[in-house]
């Protein structure tokens, strides 16, 4: 599904050029789990920013399902990036005057998805995250972690074939992190492909593969040793 090579990203400003990324080459096949680690400054954020569509590399290559990034239009890459995936961030991202509902429909108003269909999907993708009673309830009276559940469940609606989480337990508290995880978790078992960066080591422990990041340069790429994380090391 994600093929990369040699990537590499560079930020120029005035006299000066920051490289991000070194030379990154991995491939993540549909179905996988995959944690991006790092510490600050690593270049994961740029990494996942690119392999979302969010941004350009200034060298390499990105084949994204078979299609290199370079033959897309800034406007094709876009429609894609609105239909096959979807985005779950630290901040949730939500607007908290609108209803569950309404924050979830939200991707469905630029989709080419029939108004007809709206309902459906909305009430299924808050089912699966375990809020049906929430549907008509302002995201601004929801906590931290049905918020992220929320945010979830806007990233599925349009049935993307990959979810990037981006520090997706950052704001939350160690047993809200737990069960938004585990909802992860959940749609990786049932053939979502998922991509999470994070920091935090047991959070990385829920993916099947963990890939390290550091100073822009790949550090290891590694099958994780148990798929059941130690919960207690979120508490």
């Amino acid at each position: 599904m994600i093929e990369i090579k040699n990537l590499n990203k560079e930020y120029t400003e005035e006299e000066s050029s920051t490289r991000a990324l070194r030379g990154v080459t991995f491939s993540i096949e549909k179905g996988e789990f995959v944690s991006v680690m790092g510490p600050s400054g690593s270049g994961k954020s740029t990494l996942l920013h690119i392999l979302s569509f969010l941004d350009r590399p200034t060298g390499g290559s990105y084949r994204f399902q078979g299609k290199s990034i370079d033959d897309m239009t800034d406007k094709e890459l876009a429609r894609v990036r609105n239909s096959d995936m979807g985005f779950v961030f630290q901040s949730f991202n939500l607007l908290s005057r609108l209803t569950v509902y309404e924050n979830v429909e939200i991707p469905l108003l630029y989709s080419d998805i029939p108004s007809t269909e709206h309902r459906i999907r909305i009430e299924e993708a808050v089912q699966s995250v375990g809020l049906p009673e929430k549907l008509h309830t302002e995201t601004g009276r929801l906590s931290g972690g049905q918020k992220q559940r929320v945010a979830i469940a806007r990233a599925l609606v349009t049935n993307p074939n990959v979810i990037f989480a981006d520090e997706p337990t950052g704001n939350l508290d160690s047993e809200s992190g737990l069960q938004v995880m585990e909802i992860l978790k959940t749609l990786n078992d049932r053939g979502r492909t998922i991509v999470l960066v994070t920091h935090e080591t047991a959070t990385a422990g829920f993916a099947k593969r963990i890939i390290k990041i550091r100073d822009g340069m790949m550090e290891s790429d590694t099958v994780a040793v148990s798929n059941h994380t130690n919960h207690d090391n979120l508490k």
